[in-house]
């Protein structure tokens, strides 16, 4: 049975219209696998959504099925008040064009922050989509309707660059009226990583548990010991996991994580799909 949403399509959508618009404070919904809404100052943010059925459908007669573990909590198409949405890869669970093409048509148009390394086979997967693709590079900064990006290289499971030296794999450190949050897509643990972290003083961390098994064959990810470690060493204000409870042969409980952090001393929030978390700046 799958797992039940905590808030789904109209009551989802209510909950989102109906957070206050203060500046003060940023909320955030997890829509499953590492796609959050963020709202902030009446702004809306859609970070590496997948909300179809596209790999199901694509991996059913593979020896590798991804079989869903949660019910879609939204469509994309209800989505429409959503104009600015990031990519941190390639990946279809981060860039899914049966999430972003009746995402874009309904909103009349995105714009889509990716790895400028990722635009060319972005532009080949969803051509004449209604998407204007804004490129950034690791330790680069762009601002987009309010919402102020800066990239950080991300290992899945390495730092891979192209012939020109750009970062295939990118999390974003975002910033808005004061609060700042870290979305790492998928990485495991590197040695660029805590520099711009620590500078950035996060007051969330976005961070995946699910780990790295090689019997999955599928690129890993931090691990929940990882996760808690890093949002300690980066003296984050709060961290939350994700990229758990999608497909059943790639995710873990959150029982590490929660260990990890509790004997950390690191602040953290379990949220489930569709719930929603109210956070503001330190």
């Amino acid at each position: 049975m799958l797992i039940k949403p905590v808030l789904q399509n109209g009551a989802l959508l209510a909950d989102i219209h109906n957070a206050s618009n203060g500046g003060d404070r940023l909320h955030l919904w997890w829509l499953g696998q590492s796609g959050f809404l963020l709202k902030c100052a009446g702004e809306f943010l859609l970070l590496d959504p997948y909300l179809s059925d596209s790999l199901t459908k694509k991996y059913a007669k593979s020896d590798k099925p991804h079989v869903r573990m949660t019910d879609l909590c939204i469509s994309p198409e209800k989505l429409d008040m959503v104009g600015v949405v990031t990519s941190s890869h390639q990946h279809t669970d981060h860039f899914d064009e049966e999430t972003l093409r009746p995402l874009a048509k309904a909103s009349g148009g995105i714009k889509l922050v990716l790895p400028e390394a990722n635009l060319p086979q972005a532009r080949k997967r969803l051509p004449d989509s209604g998407i204007e693709y804004l490129a950034i590079n690791d330790g680069q900064s762009l601002t987009v309707n309010g919402w102020e990006f800066t990239g950080v290289a991300a290992a899945h499971n390495l730092v891979d660059r192209d012939s020109q030296g750009r970062c295939q794999y990118l999390g974003f450190i975002i910033r808005r009226n004061g609060i700042t949050i870290y979305h790492s897509g998928d990485t495991k643990w590197h040695d660029g990583l805590i520099e711009p972290l620590r500078h950035a003083r996060c007051d969330l961390m976005l961070l995946p548990i699910n780990g790295d098994k090689p019997e999955r064959r599928v690129a890993g990810n931090l691990n929940g010991t990882e996760a808690a470690a890093l949002a300690k060493a980066c003296d984050a204000g709060l961290v939350v996991p994700c990229h758990y409870e999608m497909f059943k042969f790639n995710t873990d409980t959150t029982d590490e994580f929660v260990a990890a952090c509790t004997r950390l001393g690191q602040a953290h929030h379990l949220m489930r799909c569709g719930s929603r978390l109210t956070v503001g700046g330190r």
